[in-house]
């Protein structure tokens, strides 16, 4: 990883002007002075290979590279899995903790309490200013700790953990934004509430939007979770995450209903069969000859009779950079989804 090309090209992009300019120089200032007041060796920063915290990541390692002058130490991190996680998610983890030089930890909790798999938050007061005002508009129970809302306790938890193991941790980097779960009244920089671990929680991201973050990972050509190139927007656990139906391409998005290939098994089944393209998108496959690796074997493929083309195609999905409305972000996932068991994570 080229650390002197990351640092010249998100700060190049914070000069330019292009439209995300802005948000990208109010991420790095708050990022600087985080580290300004705490330093290195006091921040950490909160990923689980999703796209917001990729994002801030590659921004933070950024800050560290164009501020820092020592040699580029590993960037402490913490890593509080769902339960269940997809594990193209893992993939992508160690390859951005060994790209990115990642101290790594995984907040494992070993616990016989079935917590729920949606995970919120850390506890964050209502800024005082709001509480009790005529101008706020949310309802009472938002002034209220976020720690005591659904699967906070599972967050507390892991936290707790990772403060008895790296005590000397004050602030920790997170790519919360603002149309996430709880983030409506969060401000760059929040304390926790009492009862949870002390920690100043920093939210650089805080104003960007859906449309923002992608605008910044494909420019930047930054490597994200392949995931999201299958139509999945928001990630979570498997048992509640799910590919995002706005991105369901159907017959009217593509140019061909009927794929120009098919690979197929023969009476052999040793033997490989490759359909022949079929002449027209419209034409309907129905039985058809398919010629075998050895050319003076044909062999016919099955037809579905439950399918109007007769073939069996997997739905498809467009990317998630390919989302036209970032409230849909979360369409793929099932709120309050609870396994029967939950593995122990």
């Amino acid at each position: 990883m080229d650390f002197q090309k990351i640092a010249s090209n998100v700060y190049n992009l914070a000069e330019s002007e292009e439209s995300i300019a802005p948000l990208v120089r109010e991420a790095l200032q708050v990022i600087e002075q985080c580290l300004d007041q705490y330093g290195q060796d006091h921040i950490s920063l909160s990923f689980n290979g999703g796209k917001d915290c990729t994002v801030l990541l590659h921004l933070y390692a950024a800050v560290l590279t164009r501020k820092v002058l020592s040699t580029h130490k590993p960037i402490s991190a913490l890593y509080i899995p769902d339960p269940s996680p997809f594990p193209a998610l893992e993939e992508f983890i160690k390859i951005a903790t060994q790209d990115y030089l990642l101290d790594l930890f995984t907040c494992n909790l070993s616990s016989d309490i079935q917590l729920p798999v949606e995970s919120v938050t850390p506890g964050v007061s209502t800024p005082t200013s709001l509480k009790g005002s005529n101008g706020y508009i949310g309802h009472s129970l938002q002034t209220r700790p976020v720690g005591a809302a659904r699967g906070g306790e599972g967050m507390r938890r892991a936290l707790e953990l990772y403060k008895l193991r790296f005590p000397d941790i004050q602030a920790i980097l997170v790519g919360t934004r603002r149309t996430d779960p709880h983030g409506t009244t969060l401000s760059y920089r929040n304390v926790t509430d009492p009862g949870w671990p002390a920690f100043e929680r920093v939210n650089p991201i805080i104003n960007w939007a859906y449309s923002d973050v992608w605008t910044f990972l494909t420019k930047l050509k930054i490597p994200y979770c392949t995931l999201y190139d299958e139509g999945y927007t928001s990630l979570g656990s498997t048992y509640n995450t799910f590919p995002n139906p706005a991105l369901l391409v159907t017959d009217s998005d593509s140019s061909t209903t009927l794929p120009s290939s098919l690979t197929v098994v023969a009476n052999n089944p040793n033997t490989m069969c490759l359909t022949e393209s079929p002449r027209s998108s419209t034409e309907t496959l129905g039985s058809f000859r398919v010629l075998a690796n050895n050319p003076n074997t044909q062999c016919h493929a099955e037809v579905n009779d439950k399918t109007a083309s007769g073939v069996n195609l997997l739905p498809r999905y467009r990317p998630a950079y390919e989302l036209q409305d970032g409230a849909l972000e979360r369409a793929g996932r099932v709120s309050g989804a609870i396994p029967t068991v939950i593995p122990e994570i």
